[in-house]
């Protein structure tokens, strides 16, 4: 069953006149004339009809804006109210969308339904997913405007455009030093609070960043993957190769 859509003729228009069709679960005899996607529920068929018609009979009355679906106009308007109706019972954070909580309510359970075919991590998110796989296919789809550099991710490239800008829109409550990332300004208020999170197994040292573990640990296993550039010699630390301690007395 399928029911043509004649120009000029809105989704309202058609939903008015099938007021009340439905049918048993699992049938989809409802069709787009334009596309043929199928659904189960004239009201469905009609939401549908929008993307291509462009209608959008729902507007906001704080801003004006225009959505073709009540449900997301609803969704639009906590926007403006703050209306969170949707709670964690673990730890109750709230969220304007259910979807969003689902997604939070793994962050508890440790869930990572959404997994990498090529390496097999897991995710919480299948947007997080999307960008990992970019690290397989070398894909950049953000490109730089100022400078044509490419990024996996639109937040990356949001950090990139302060570089060019200058704007550093994360202030330290402390100094009132400014980032332009919000991680550098956790690892920033951690000189403050002497918080270090990341421990060596080995002796127990605890550093600030990551990265200062991970320089540590090869004083451990004696790895050292970097050479001077000047004499040869083998460091522990990319940013000793033109700083060797030797070559610069």
């Amino acid at each position: 069953m399928y029911f043509p859509l004649t120009a000029g003729r809105t989704g309202e228009e058609l939903q008015s006149e099938l007021e009340g069709t439905r049918t048993p679960t699992g049938e989809k005899p409802f069709s787009c004339r334009t596309c043929w996607k199928c659904f189960s529920d004239v009201s469905n068929l009609t939401v549908h009809v929008r993307t291509h018609t462009g209608e959008k009979p729902y507007s906001c009355k704080t801003c004006g804006k225009c959505f073709s679906d009540v449900s997301n106009l609803t969704v639009h308007v906590r926007t403006h109210t703050g209306e969170k109706p949707y709670s964690c019972k673990t730890c109750g954070k709230c969220f304007s969308l259910n979807s969003k909580l689902t997604v939070h309510m793994r962050t508890h359970t440790g869930e990572k339904p959404f997994s990498c075919k090529t390496c097999g991590k897991c995710f919480i998110q299948s947007g997080e997913l999307t960008v990992h796989m970019r690290t397989h296919t070398g894909e950049k789809p953000f490109s730089c405007k100022t400078c044509g550099k490419g990024f996996s991710n639109v937040s990356s490239l949001n950090v990139h455009m302060r570089t060019h800008t200058g704007e550093r829109p994360f202030p330290c409550e402390t100094c009132g030093k400014c980032f332009s990332n919000l991680s550098y300004l956790t690892v920033h208020v951690r000189t403050h609070t002497g918080e270090k999170p990341y421990s060596c197994k080995t002796c127990g040292k605890c550093f600030i960043r990551s990265g200062e573990l991970t320089v540590h640990m090869k004083t451990h296993t004696g790895e050292k993957p970097f050479s001077c550039k000047t004499c040869g010699k083998c460091l522990f630390e990319w940013k000793t190769q033109t700083n060797c301690k030797l070559c610069v007395l």
